[in-house]
Parts: structure tokens; C-alpha cells; sequence
């Protein structure tokens, strides 16, 4: 691996690891503040924000921005999460002099037009109308609300129809100011890189004045509760789950694996008793989402309104098997599944370059593919059973449901189900 990191004077770190038989080279930005950083008053603007940065600079229009990028053939983008922005762009690797000015431009020289401004909110309105038509996204925003109620973590990261429409432009210009600051910031490339000429390509384009940024969120405090919304659906929503380690935790990859063992693939438990024997759903999985003070696992199914009650007490069972015993296939399966994830997903230098920059900011360092798959062949059986014994006895739950389900059983009764 020919990885290098430098971190500038002002805090910026600049970080790049060669690919040399790539073609191409991305490059991304990450800033370390997301939708957690938001007061009530600011919610969606990190989003905002983000579908702004594209809308015109100082030096170049919307439109000259998008026939840049489309000049070459190149892809540029964004994304928002809780915790973190990222700001990316892929091409051809004798065009990264572009990627990296562009970017700069959007990051350094944004104008914020207030005419540009009014017709983003109504594309981020059409954006939450899709978002409302789409019941697995929605079951999905209240089970987080129900996991974290009342908190920055648990409100949706688009924001609100009236939250998008309440944002001038220079509450996004004030944001910016507050957060976006050289220490909390990481600038990664991967592919056909030379990191010295990344080094000038930053100093030429991201002039980042230096910063002492102390930015803070709202901590987190798992609240878990029961949640269902009636609506008229042909199938039944349900995600089901309790809380688990942090990002940082090391026991994070022992949650993964215990997550493939479960619900990651078609020979998992799950997979196996609840479609492939009972014939209960078409999709059932299980997730975690992992921040930097809190996790949750969770379970999600998509199934009929006949069906669900015959469906949770399977899955309580499966997940209450799980802490008595897993098989040495079922643990190499699963190390086998993560592993070829990793590595597979180093063929693409854009998932190369994100991966760096969000490890600089959730561990500090870059944990390259060879390295996670030390600390994935590391763990034990005993690590996986410990940990789920933790999670699923007597856990603090949490329900939501969607769709047709008057008659899904009690919250109470799921509570017992996980007792046993």
C-alpha cells in the first residue's frame, strides 16, 4: 500500500493513497459536521447546504460547474450524514487539476445566490415529496426518531418542509463560518496519485484559513419506544431494534459480523428460517447504524399484515438462538462476507478516497483493507456470543411499523417475546 498523510499548518489534513494500474483518481472533501451539529432552528440546512455548494461560485455559474465536470467525463457529487459532509468527485487522472479546483471553488468561493437558493428549496421539497412516497425510507426515519426522540440524532437529516423553506442565505453562509473550519476537515485522493501534486493542487485551491474549532453535538441518549403509523399499504413495514456499540468501540467489528450471521445474506439465520422455510417475506435484513457516542442493531422486514405476528416471534427466537451458540461455518461465512465486501470495494478508487476520509475523522487514522481484515480474522466465537447476549437479553427495544398493522400484537408482548 503507498499511503501518505501530511496535515497542513492550519490543521487540514491532506491524505492520498496510489493506485497506480487505476485509470482514474477521486478525490473528496469531508467535513466533519453533519445534521447532528444543527439546532432546531437550523434543521436541513446541513443538507441545504450541501445541494448549494454546487449553484454557483464567485468564478463560475451552476451552469458553468455542471459542463466542466461533464466536459471530461467526470462525476461530482455530494452527501450528507448525521456526523459528517462529504464532497467528492471522480476523473480521469490527467484531469484531477480540475477536480481538485472545482471542488476548492465550491468549498473557498460559494455565493449562496438567493434566486438559485429559492429554486434548490423547491428541489429538495420535490426531493422529501419521493422521500414520503417511499414507505421503507419513511419506516426507517421513524424508527431513528423513536430511537433517539427529541434529539438532534433523531430528526431526519432533509429537514422539514417548513425547516428548508425558513433558510436564508446567510444562515448557510453563517454555518459555514461556524463549522467549516481547516482542523475538522480532511482532503483524500485515491488512484492514479501523486501526493506531492495533490499537496500543491490544495495549497493553490483550498487556502483554509487556520482554526482553534471546537465544534460539539448534542450527545446522544438511546430512548427506544414503540412507534406505528397506519397507512394504506400493500405490505407492512417493521424494523425492530436495541442499542449497540459505538463507531469506535472495537467491538464494532464484531458487531458486523454478528449482523451478517444474522440477517446479511441468503444463507443467514433469518434469510434461512423466515423467507426460505416460512415463506413469511420477500426482504428481511439486519443493519447497525454507528455513531461516535452511540449504535443501534436493528432488524428489518417487509411482510403482510397477516403475516406479521407469526413473523416477530420468529425473529425474537432467532435473535434470542444466536446468544447460545453459532457454528464455526456460520462465523468463517460471515468473516468470508465482510472480508470480500472490503476488498471488492477497493476496485473503486471514489469508495477508496471516502473510506480515508472518514476514517481521518471517526479514528484518527486510515484502517486500509489489509488491516480490517487482521482485525476481522481476530475475532472469536466468543466475542460474537458475548456481544449478542449483551444485545439481546432483555434489551431495551424499540418498534416501529408502517403500513396495515391495526393488528400487529403489542409492544408489550414483543417486550416478553425477548424475555425468554
Amino acid at each position: 500500500m503507498s499511503y501518505e498523510l501530511t496535515t497542513l499548518p492550519s490543521g487540514l489534513r491532506v491524505a492520498s493513497e496510489s493506485l497506480p494500474s487505476a485509470e482514474t483518481v477521486a478525490v473528496a472533501i469531508s467535513v466533519d459536521v453533519g445534521a447532528r451539529y444543527e439546532t432546531l432552528a437550523q434543521h436541513g440546512i446541513s443538507h441545504l447546504l450541501e445541494h448549494m455548494a454546487f449553484k454557483g461560485t464567485a468564478r463560475r455559474s451552476a451552469l458553468q460547474i455542471a459542463e466542466t465536470f461533464d466536459a471530461i467525463g467526470g462525476h461530482m457529487n455530494a452527501y450528507t450524514s448525521h456526523e459528517h459532509t462529504v464532497y467528492y468527485a471522480k476523473v480521469l487522472k490527467e484531469h484531477l487539476p480540475i477536480a481538485v479546483d472545482v471542488l476548492g471553488d465550491i468549498l473557498m468561493n460559494s455565493v449562496y445566490d438567493e434566486a438559485e437558493l429559492l429554486r434548490e428549496k423547491q428541489v429538495i421539497l420535490q426531493e422529501l415529496a419521493m422521500h414520503h412516497d417511499t414507505p421503507d425510507d419513511l419506516v426507517f426515519d421513524a424508527f431513528q426518531e423513536s430511537c433517539f426522540t427529541n434529539q438532534t440524532l433523531g430528526r431526519s437529516i432533509l429537514g422539514t418542509a417548513e425547516s428548508i423553506q425558513a433558510h436564508p442565505a446567510e444562515a448557510i453562509r453563517d454555518f459555514v463560518k461556524s463549522h467549516y473550519h481547516a482542523p475538522r476537515m480532511v482532503v483524500s485522493a485515491a488512484g492514479h496519485i501523486n501526493h506531492a501534486q495533490l499537496l500543491s493542487l490544495v495549497d493553490a485551491h483550498l487556502p483554509l484559513p487556520s482554526s482553534q474549532s471546537h465544534d460539539t453535538f448534542e450527545r446522544a441518549t438511546y430512548t427506544g419506544g414503540d412507534t406505528r403509523t397506519v397507512k394504506s399499504l400493500e405490505q407492512l413495514q417493521f424494523v425492530m431494534g436495541m442499542p449497540a456499540p459505538t463507531i469506535t468501540d472495537e467491538r464494532y467489528y464484531v458487531l458486523q459480523i454478528l449482523s451478517i450471521i444474522l440477517g446479511g445474506g441468503m444463507s443467514s439465520r433469518l434469510f434461512q428460517e423466515v423467507r426460505e422455510k416460512r415463506g413469511l417475506v420477500y426482504t428481511i435484513q439486519t443493519f447497525v447504524s454507528c455513531y461516535d457516542d452511540t449504535g443501534v442493531f436493528a432488524v428489518y422486514a417487509a411482510t403482510g399484515a397477516k403475516e406479521v405476528n407469526t413473523l416477530i416471534p420468529v425473529v425474537c427466537e432467532q435473535l434470542l438462538a444466536v446468544c447460545k451458540s453459532i457454528t464455526h461455518a456460520e462465523l468463517q461465512r460471515a468473516k468470508n462476507q465482510q472480508k470480500a465486501s472490503l476488498l471488492m470495494a477497493r476496485e473503486s478508487t471514489s469508495t477508496v478516497a471516502e473510506w480515508i476520509g472518514r476514517h481521518l475523522l471517526q479514528f484518527g487514522d486510515y484502517r486500509h483493507a489489509a488491516e480490517l481484515s487482521r482485525r476481522i480474522d481476530a475475532i472469536t466465537m466468543d466475542d460474537v456470543l458475548a456481544l449478542a447476549r449483551e444485545l439481546f437479553t432483555a434489551p431495551k427495544l424499540t418498534v416501529t411499523a408502517l403500513g396495515p398493522c391495526k393488528k400487529m400484537m403489542g409492544f408489550d408482548e414483543i417486550n416478553r417475546l425477548m424475555q425468554n
